[in-house]
């Protein structure tokens, strides 16, 4: 997934741990359910419609802030045209909540092959016949009033697909990981600024966090089975072990990043995984994407605008080598998956497992720096209400963490409602318990401040290709429990003095 790199919605057609250590978790027997929306049919209809218009809201904002040469330019071949985005929204609509959900014929059939994601790469889209700006904003217009008339039916629970309207939920959560994706494009688009958001909040007055928080050892439900808009790759819930760890209480700094830069981190090959390393020498990489060393300290270029690095702030636009070799600088490891979801969700005190970090309410500005509501991640050791069970802050919203895992289906996977979301990003043969991941494709989990609530939960999972840099992503650190935190410089750099 990229930024998140929204999925195509193509047409119908751990090992266990030994003894627990000291502090453990109070083993569980079975997988605990945790608490999930209202899912009776009235409530789902209106959250759908809800989450529809958001989405919807904020695909108008992306694309109507530029002219009809900024729509239809490729501001980078790792992306598509913004007006290929914006008509691409529509006909998956209309595909699954016309066509499918609805019965109905459709708007215009004819467009599936010209926005088949799998057909065409991005970098061909330029040449693809596309609707012109103008056009486009007509047809999804069209769409989405039908769509709404599907939807004032009320879904069907008969159908599995419109049951709890998850086909609703599913294309709310599409058009904005295009969203995402599309915020990325505007990020990588030169010329002046046209997005604006206010700064995001600060560390409260008085804050003092311990730079790494304890995640005792035992077993805990990871995945789930009952959150009724949960995606095939999120299922289903199961029981895995995970031993005690270490975990950084915040997202890596720019300010420890710039350490690990001043200190050669660039050039030395023994933190690099060997394929990282031939990636570096290759593309002469020396920073984080957006970044330049002046002669007063580094800046960014940020959505046109050109700053000083906030050095307080989660460190972005790193790719996972980067992240890998940062991490082995600093004598620690990047976390598994199953460790991030733990940390995120896991309530020692209930044996449950929780849908965000502080429970089972929405992200609200209070919690997370989600949706796009600013267009940077907040100092670290922000949102303290959104702090999870363990102590750790910031891991939903403000940068999507890599992890140390491989994208690999959990036990019981089942690619539902179409294969291309997730299973063609498996390896060959591997759908099913006990399959190892692609190492293709790494995980990268908790959302950024470009991801919108309703495709941020804890148990949502990003996936992309450890070169990529221009997503929103950056990364925390962990260690085993038995292992000897890590001497300065590296420890120190961690974190800003007082954050």
């Amino acid at each position: 997934m990229s930024a998140v790199p929204a999925r195509h919605v193509p047409p119908p057609d751990v090992p266990p741990s030994e003894v627990a250590p000291s502090g453990a978790d109070t083993a569980v027997p079975a997988v605990v359910p945790s608490p999930h929306p209202d899912t009776a049919p009235e409530s789902c209809a209106a959250r759908a419609l809800a989450a529809l218009e958001a989405a919807r809201a904020r695909t108008l904002g992306l694309v109507d802030c530029l002219d009809e040469a900024g729509l239809t330019a490729q501001h980078s071949p790792l992306m598509s045209p913004l007006a290929w985005d914006l008509a691409h929204i529509g006909n998956q609509e209309d595909l699954w909540l016309l066509r499918r959900a609805g019965g109905r014929p459709g708007v215009r059939p004819d467009l599936d092959p010209v926005y088949d994601a799998f057909l065409t790469p991005r970098a061909d889209r330029p040449g693809l016949p596309m609707l012109p700006p103008a056009e486009a904003r007509r047809y999804v217009a069209e769409v989405r009033a039908q769509a709404l008339e599907v939807l004032e039916k009320a879904p069907s629970d008969a159908e599995r697909l419109t049951r709890s309207a998850f086909v609703f939920g599913m294309i709310a959560q599409h058009e904005q990981q295009h969203d995402e994706t599309m915020l990325a494009t505007h990020q990588l688009r030169r010329g002046p600024a046209v997005l604006h958001a206010p700064p995001p909040p600060g560390v409260p007055d008085g804050t003092s966090l311990p730079p790494e928080v304890l995640v005792p050892g035992g077993p805990f439900t990871m995945g789930t089975d009952d959150d009724p808009w949960a995606l095939d790759n999120e299922r289903s819930a199961h029981r895995v072990d995970v031993p005690a760890f270490w975990l950084d209480t915040t997202p890596v700094t720019a300010g420890a990043y710039a350490v690990f830069i001043d200190d050669g981190g660039y050039d030395e090959p023994r933190w690099w995984h060997p394929d990282g390393w031939a990636h570096v020498r290759r593309t002469g990489l020396r920073a984080p994407l957006f970044w330049r060393r002046e002669a007063d300290g580094w800046t960014r270029r940020r959505f046109g605008r050109v700053e000083p690095v906030p050095l307080d702030s989660p460190v972005l636009h790193v790719s996972w080598y980067e992240a890998d070799a940062y991490a082995r600088w600093a004598g620690r490891r990047l976390p598994t998956e199953a460790e991030w979801e733990k940390a995120a969700r896991h309530d020692p005190a209930t044996g449950r497992s929780r849908r965000h970090p502080w429970g089972e309410t929405d992200p609200g500005p209070e919690h997370a720096n989600l949706g796009q509501r600013h267009l940077e991640p907040a100092p670290a050791g922000a949102y303290p209400l959104g702090e999870a069970p363990c102590g750790a802050r910031q891991l939903l919203g403000d940068v999507w963490e890599w992890t140390a895992s491989d994208f690999a289906p959990y036990p019981g996977f089942e690619a539902y409602p179409y294969r291309e979301y997730s299973e063609v990003f498996f390896p060959t043969g591997s759908a099913g318990a006990g399959a190892g991941g692609s190492p293709d494709y790494k995980v990268l989990r908790g959302g950024s401040f470009g991801t919108a609530h309703v495709a941020c939960r804890t148990t949502f999972r990003n996936w992309d290709h450890p070169v990529r840099r221009q997503i929103f992503a950056g990364f925390r650190t962990a260690r085993a429990a038995d292992t000897t935190a890590a001497t300065a410089p590296a420890t120190a750099a961690r974190r800003p003095e007082g954050a």
